[in-house]
């Protein structure tokens, strides 16, 4: 349930983004989630992908910034409200969210999260039977 995330850090400017899919693509690494946060000097590019450590070892070994961060992923309906709910439980608990991102498909809404207190956070998850992602299942979404 506890997942690997990658966070890349990026120069704000055009190719850098495709210099990093690019040693994905060569080494058959799979990018099955991602969002970009930026700023006027760098960017973050936060990914889910099928291999995080050896994608941190290539990612490093072209000059890339890149750190790996623990994540949780979670399944809920893609409806509304539904995220509104699960959102609420970890909020009543005082489990600060960090950020997060999410992608849906098919009905079902897959969200990446990064608490501020990952045991809590999964604690009480569990506890309001939210469904959670494990860990090689969202590294082959």
């Amino acid at each position: 349930m506890v997942a690997k995330q990658l966070s890349i850090f990026l120069e704000n400017k055009s190719g850098r983004l495709t210099e990093v899919t690019e040693v994905l693509g060569r080494e058959n690494i799979n990018l099955s989630a991602l969002c970009i946060a930026e700023n006027a000097d760098f960017g973050i590019l936060r990914g889910i992908v099928s291999e995080p450590d050896r994608a941190y070892a290539v990612l490093k070994a072209n000059r890339f910034a890149v750190n790996i961060t623990d994540v949780i992923g979670i399944s809920c309906p893609n409806v509304p409200g539904a995220l509104a709910k699960v959102l609420a439980y970890l909020s009543d608990e005082g489990v600060f969210i960090e950020y997060m991102y999410s992608f849906a498909n098919n009905g079902i809404a897959n969200v990446v999260i990064r608490p501020s207190d990952l045991e809590k956070c999964i604690e009480v998850l569990k506890e309001k039977k939210v469904e959670l992602l494990a860990a090689s299942d969202l590294y082959q979404l």
